[in-house]
């Protein structure tokens, strides 16, 4: 990397420090402001805001890593962390979210359980949850970045220059872990100063700047795809087809994927409760508790998958580079940078690098600040400081932020691979999660117990999974599944229901559909036909099958392109668009006007 693409990072990462200095003074002003920007922010930046939090450095890799192995199958990959999420935000998962006026997804555990013993356990247990999967999710940060910047800034030629020996050997074996904490610890100061506040507005810049970046990454890929470099693709490559068996991954590195029809049962089996959950009480949550109104909160996950769609362009862009290139990558986890160092130009390859550096401070920044907030408004304030005032509060979120980017590092010190704690996360910890977040919202007699010994038994469950890694997903993940689900069941019928007036109040606010109707029953006939008609399954579920096919279709259109299927790329983009184009008819055009709770 040479010094004029160092100055282009460096100056970027000025840019945002000073953005958090500048925005401290307002983001100080209470909780609210610092964990949900005083819910002024606008719909649209809270959007890109989210969605650039999706688009972080070490997901990118991820994400190249596995296209460069299964090529366009990659796509069903994608099902197991809920990349059509968006079709449900804007549906009516972002409406739902906003109207339970709370400021963190665990103490919305109280509009939902109530506030007596079995609502508050649930709502530790949601804290607790949350926590470490945020925690696990900067450790799988931590490993990105490190990896990434290792390819760039080589430590090993300083260790050249000392005779200290110890210290010789920690920076030749240990260069991306020393990189990894010097960018976390840069990262996390900017959190520190402006929380939310400087979180959005540097989302903002960066979903501009990594919106470039994917483009001319893509730009140069398509450029360089002549019909000989085309034709040095694998066999399938731009298939989609769902084989049961792939034998050719039978005893390789990649014998994960053999039996390939029977994971994509389980992907998508995952990410379709994954997004019938909700946000799962991460960031995603926090952005739509942040929304204005309503009508705010489904707008903003109507465009949260749109501005990623150049983020397919510029994956698909780098596997073809490295495909069809004479790279000889060993670690498929490195393709990205090793494109990014070989083929791009000086200048430009400084801004790409600083845009992706923006996508990891992105997602870390969000992650971190989301965390915090639970540390101190579920925990802190409810067992150890309940008459703590906003400063005290405040100066806590400080410690609490840097407790858990500390507890994160720690636990990428523990990973060896992207692959092995990312999958861990989804299908193992995911899986002990993801029943009693669907239950909660579906099913009237979901109560506080029954949630909490759901959660504790499936985490407990993911954890031991963590000795049985052999063990193949697709036996993994239904028996963690239906042993969490036995047990929500099993907690919540043996001890009593939520409050009726707990459950009244969550339900004539919220307005959910699914398994109400004994709660409904205490409603008068006009309340019940007001909430019904507004809470109707089926135009929902119209929404939500549209919204997907708009995201499937924008998700494969910038791909086919740039690797010169044009057919299948003009067929992508005209389902996104004609899926869309009803939407406008089935959705926004019966979005509520004004903010009101009396609204859907």
């Amino acid at each position: 990397m040479t010094i004029f693409d160092g100055a282009v990072i460096a100056f970027y990462f000025v840019v945002v420090l000073g953005l958090g200095f500048w925005y401290k003074k307002r983001a100080s002003r209470n909780l609210e402001a610092y964990f949900l920007g005083g819910r002024r922010l606008p719909w649209l930046a809270l959007a890109m805001s989210g969605s650039v939090s999706n688009f972080d450095i070490t997901g990118t890799m991820w994400i190249v890593s596995i296209m460069f192995v299964l090529g366009m199958k990659s796509m069903w990959h994608h099902w197991m962390w809920g990349f059509l999420m968006g079709a449900f935000f804007l549906a009516y998962m972002g409406k739902w979210v906003r109207r339970s006026q709370v400021m963190t997804a665990a103490e919305w555990m109280k509009t939902r359980f109530g506030d007596d013993r079995a609502g508050k356990t649930a709502r530790t247990v949601y804290a607790l949850m949350a926590i470490l999967t945020l925690a696990s999710f900067l450790g799988y940060a931590f490993q990105g970045i490190g990896k990434f910047a290792s390819v760039y800034i080589p430590l090993e030629n300083l260790a050249k220059h000392t005779d200290i020996t110890w210290f010789q050997n920690l920076l030749t074996f240990h260069e991306p872990e020393i990189l990894a904490v010097l960018i976390i610890s840069i990262t996390t100061l900017y959190v520190l100063l402006g929380g939310l506040y400087s979180v959005v507005v540097t989302d903002v810049i960066q979903t501009v700047v990594l919106s470039l970046s994917s483009v001319l990454i893509a730009g140069i890929a398509w450029a360089a795809m002549k019909k000989d470099a085309l034709a040095q693709l694998p066999e399938g490559f731009w298939s989609l087809k769902v084989s049961w068996r792939l034998p050719e991954f039978a005893g390789t590195e990649n014998a994960a994927f053999e039996f390939f029809g029977a994971l994509v049962v389980v992907w998508v089996l995952k990410g379709l409760l994954l997004n019938a959950g909700g946000p799962a009480g991460m960031y995603d949550f926090q952005r739509f508790l942040a929304a204005k109104n309503d009508r705010d909160a489904a707008k903003i996950g109507a465009v949260w998958s749109a501005f990623l769609v150049v983020r397919w362009a510029m994956c698909m862009g780098i596997v073809l580079l490295a495909l069809t290139g004479t790279l000889g990558v060993s670690d498929s986890e490195k393709v990205m940078p090793i494109v990014l160092r070989d083929f791009l130009p000086t200048g430009i390859r400084g801004f790409i690098i600083a845009g992706l550096l923006a996508a990891f401070m992105s997602t870390f920044s969000s992650t971190v600040n989301s965390g915090a907030s639970f540390i101190v408004r579920d925990i802190w304030q409810v067992y150890f400081r309940p008459k703590a005032n906003e400063q005290q509060a405040i100066r806590f979120s400080y410690i609490a932020t840097v407790m858990l980017v500390l507890v994160g590092i720690a636990i990428g010190f523990q990973s060896n691979s992207i692959a092995g704690i990312w999958n861990w996360m989804m299908m193992a910890l995911g899986a002990g999660i993801i029943v009693p977040n669907v239950l909660r919202w579906y099913w009237w007699r979901m109560n506080g117990w029954g949630y909490a010994l759901g959660t504790i038994g499936g985490m407990l469950l993911s954890l031991v999974a963590l000795f049985f890694d052999h063990v193949p997903d697709y036996y993994l993940f239904p028996l963690i599944v239906f042993a969490s689900l036995l047990m929500c069941i099993a907690g919540s019928l043996l001890t009593k229901p939520v409050d009726k007036n707990t459950l009244l109040t969550f339900y004539t606010s919220v307005r959910p559909f699914g398994i109400w109707r004994p709660v409904r029953a205490h409603l008068d006939s006009d309340a019940q036909a007001r909430i019904q008609g507004k809470a109707s399954f089926l135009p929902v579920l119209l929404n939500v099958l549209l919204g997907m096919l708009a995201i499937l279709g924008l998700y494969l259109f910038p791909m086919y392109l740039v690797g010169h299927q044009y057919l299948y790329s003009t067929l992508g983009l005209a389902v996104g668009i004609v899926s869309a184009v009803i939407l406008k008819f089935t959705w926004y055009d019966k979005l509520p006007k004004v903010d009101s709770r009396s609204q859907a």
